[in-house]
């Protein structure tokens, strides 16, 4: 089964749950449309807040690169061979993005 098919079969699913809940008066509220308007702004707010992470992440790298020059620049000899290790790792790992 390809994703189309289990999408079709889900809809169809819940096509059939709302027919027997209606049916059996409690709701008519369970739909494939209702469904689908729920997924949707479920998704947005997924990516939303995905975004919010991003954001935060590159925050906390820019002050920790800050950080680390600072310590390459003005940090006492011992604090400069840790930023120089660490500006190893930093090194290797923006060549791997």
């Amino acid at each position: 089964m390809n994703r189309q098919d289990i999408g079709q079969v889900g809809l169809k699913a819940i096509d059939a749950l709302g027919y027997q809940l209606d049916r059996l008066g409690i709701t008519d509220k369970v739909n494939r449309h209702n469904l689908a308007a729920f997924v949707m702004a479920e998704q947005h707010h997924l990516e939303g807040e995905w975004d919010s992470l991003q954001t935060r992440l590159d925050r906390y790298r820019s002050r920790a690169e800050d950080l680390l020059d600072g310590l390459e620049r003005d940090g006492a000899p011992v604090l400069r061979s840790v930023a120089g290790r660490i500006n190893r790792f930093r090194r290797s790992d923006s060549q791997a993005d």
